[in-house]
């Protein structure tokens, strides 16, 4: 991507992508479901009623998406939208006071980072995960995996471009 990328980062929570110029970013929902399904299974401070709320708002979203994109009715979608903030926002005010320290460094990143979790509502053409990014990375990750890596830079090189011929 060079030192800019004039399109939208739809990528997972990793602070690598944290100030990278872009014009906009999405993380990745499912990535953020995990880590509430992680959440639920913790023992602390409401973390259970936390995890199964933010679970089920995120899980809305991937619904209504789904529905946007079989329909695209974007009116109905951005009604659906505006009330979704509306949840998210009166979740994130229940919550913060009465979470422990697991919880309490999610529903941060979710107030900071606001607009990259959720740019996707504004703009449904930018999906809600990064999906589509991880499966085409798949066949390089196995094949990293299975050989060990690759030993030097001309190696990595010449494996990116037989796997970009493989998968054209």
């Amino acid at each position: 991507m060079g030192r800019e990328y004039g399109g939208v980062l739809s990528s997972d929570d990793l602070s690598v992508y944290n100030g990278y110029a872009v014009v906009a970013q999405q993380k990745c929902l499912a990535h953020l479901r995990r880590h509430f399904q992680k959440l639920i299974k913790t023992p602390g401070k409401n973390n259970r009623a936390i995890g199964q709320t933010f679970q089920e708002l995120i899980d809305e979203a991937f619904r209504h998406y789904r529905t946007w994109q079989n329909n695209s009715d974007r009116h109905g979608y951005q009604i659906w939208a505006n009330q979704f903030k509306d949840k998210i926002r009166i979740a994130l005010q229940k919550w913060s006071k009465k979470a422990g320290y697991e919880a309490g460094k999610l529903l941060r990143n979710l107030r900071q980072k606001t607009e990259q979790w959720w740019y996707f509502l504004e703009h449904p053409e930018i999906p809600p995960d990064n999906n589509l990014a991880e499966r085409s990375l798949r066949l390089a990750i196995t094949k990293r995996k299975v050989s060990g890596g690759s030993r030097s830079m001309e190696r990595f090189k010449q494996t990116a471009n037989l796997l970009t011929v493989v998968q054209s």
